[in-house]
């Protein structure tokens, strides 16, 4: 569980683990458009892709972050998510646990009109 302070702090350090991650995932990405199927290339290509996000799924988690897709990561405030999606620049969506990404409300209307517990520490 994180309070508002708590992820903030954070933040910085998963937006230049995932910033950094997404820069090598890049080309690798590029590569699996052009290279023809069935060859040992693109299953190189593959793998390495695979790496690349299986480490940064695994530094996530080690952090204590719920992964919720490739670059997306959630907070666990204890009532909901703190939700960031790179390239995003800041920690600045919410939402409820039942409510996914599609819900994720602007963090300062949240604080505004909820007040939560996770927001006071």
């Amino acid at each position: 569980m994180f309070s508002l302070a708590e992820a903030q702090a954070l933040f910085v350090l998963v937006r230049d683990i995932t910033h950094r991650a997404a820069e090598a995932l890049a080309p690798v990405q590029r590569q699996l458009k052009v290279l023809p199927r069935g060859t040992p290339q693109l299953a190189a290509a593959e793998e390495h892709y695979q790496t690349i996000v299986s480490a940064w799924v695994n530094k996530m988690r080690r952090l204590g972050l719920v992964v919720k897709g490739l670059w997306l990561v959630d907070f666990d405030t204890g009532d909901g998510y703190l939700c960031w999606k790179y390239p995003e620049l800041k920690l600045g969506h919410y939402h409820g646990y039942d409510e996914g990404f599609a819900g994720r409300r602007p963090l300062a209307e949240v604080l505004e009109t909820l007040d939560p517990d996770w927001a006071r520490y």
